[in-house]
């Protein structure tokens, strides 16, 4: 029996995602109410400028006010999309406080500042949703949250930013360098005019410690979450990477250790093999690969952001915060019970991909050879080229070395070594290899 009595809902922000979250409340509304028993009511909605014509909105319900918004004590539900710190974490816990859920997006506040948030919903007997801030349409917190409870996930590996795919992509595709790349992906409108959050691995790397916090049940801050962005990858490391059977992706990777009693978090540039599933993710696509002990391996792939999607994921919480509003309940919320330690990069165990130039002379591979033992790094193959010089002599090489898997810290050791070796004139590049 439905209830005719609407649930309110208050709007933070109208911008791409805000707009398409009013416009499927307006559009679906008959559906939504059959799906939680009430119908909805977007109540009031806060912008910045009310000015702006917003199609389809009551402009009665426009306020630059958020805070009298949320403090009105007659809202069922306030939905976050205005992003950042502040205001929104004052406006988030605010509304906790008299009387509404919230449903956010807001994958930076979440990643630095989460425990606030849960805290207060916890305080207040509220719920606390946020399906948008990772992957945009694709299931994938819930299932994580949820589906996924009763087992013990122990790697999440992941293409989280769809900008950034976009531009391996297009390097691997077309042989781009990574400035063309970039603007065409400005051109098509993925990429923002300042692009910095996502070729820089902010935006993954917030995404990757909301998605470690969930997996191993343990609490993952943004500064916990290693970072290395994809402007220094080149058309070379995207050729290097094919003669290997493999592509570049920017992946973000949430690991148990071997032992269980640690997890790291990490977002970096790798190669991958080309019969990995990730692999073969194109364009904008986000993919997350999730490895389970129970569940074994599962993918979850879709568009990752965008308006519409992330819209879908917001009102897909929205449509669950109100069925538990009827039902006088709130979903789970945090599960940190593990308290697990984040390690450093420097602990990770992982695989090195590393090109040299080199003399072209008898003793240079030995010299190679004995840096990588001498710090315990295992070499898997080697593969050497000599060059000719403009005058069309030899004298210089290049040297591509790929490691077995060893500590970080011994890696990072050995290529420091290798750079003070007379015979190598320079490290032309270093990537990961991840994967396998």
């Amino acid at each position: 029996m439905m209830r005719t009595r609407p649930l309110k809902v208050a709007l933070l922000g109208c911008g791409v995602v805000g707009s398409e979250v009013a416009r499927i409340m307006a559009t679906h509304a008959d559906d939504l109410a059959a799906r939680i028993g009430a119908p909805l009511e977007l109540a009031g909605v806060a912008v910045r400028r009310p000015s702006k014509v917003r199609e389809g909105i009551d402009p009665a319900l426009i306020t630059t006010d958020a805070t009298a918004l949320v403090k009105r004590g007659d809202i069922d539900v306030v939905v976050e999309v205005i992003g950042g710190i502040e205001p929104a974490r004052t406006l988030i816990t605010t509304a906790f406080e008299h009387g509404a859920s919230v449903v956010s997006a807001n994958k930076a506040l979440l990643a630095e500042d989460g425990a606030t948030l849960f805290a207060a919903a916890e305080k207040h007997g509220k719920d606390l949703y946020y399906e948008a801030a990772v992957a945009g349409a694709i299931p994938l917190l819930r299932p994580l949250r949820e589906s996924l409870a009763g087992d013990k996930v122990n790697r999440v590996l992941g293409i989280v930013n769809g900008t950034t795919n976009f531009i391996l992509d297009r390097m691997d595709s077309s042989g781009a360098g990574y400035s063309e790349a970039l603007d065409e992906a400005t051109a098509l409108g993925y990429a923002e005019a300042d692009p910095t959050a996502d070729v820089e691995g902010f935006d993954a790397a917030a995404k990757a410690a909301i998605l470690a916090g969930i997996a191993f049940h343990t609490r993952v801050r943004l500064d916990d979450v290693h970072r290395e962005g994809l402007t220094e990858v080149t058309a070379a490391d995207i050729a290097s990477a094919r003669r290997m059977g493999c592509t570049v992706k920017l992946l973000a990777i949430c690991e148990r250790a071997a032992d269980g009693k640690s997890v790291t978090a990490r977002v970096h540039p790798a190669m991958i093999p080309l019969s990995h599933p990730l692999a073969s993710v194109r364009e904008a696509y986000n993919a997350v690969f999730v490895e389970a002990e129970a569940a074994g391996q599962l993918m979850f792939y879709g568009p990752g952001a965008g308006g519409p999607p992330t819209a879908s994921a917001v009102v897909g919480d929205l449509v669950a915060v109100c069925r538990n509003r009827l039902g006088e309940s709130t979903g789970p919320g945090e599960s940190a019970y593990t308290r697990l330690p984040v390690n450093s990069m420097a602990e990770v165990v992982t695989r090195y991909h590393i090109s040299l130039d080199v003399a072209d002379k008898p003793g240079v591979l030995a010299q190679v050879a004995t840096v990588f033992a001498e710090h315990d790094v295992s070499i898997d193959t080697v593969r050497q080229q000599g060059r000719l010089d403009s005058e069309g002599l030899g004298g210089e090489a290049s040297l591509v070395v790929v490691t077995h898997r060893a500590p970080d810290a011994a890696l990072s050791g050995t290529v420091e070594a290798l750079r003070k070796l007379d015979t190598v004139r320079g490290v032309a590049s270093i990537m990961r290899v991840e994967g396998e």
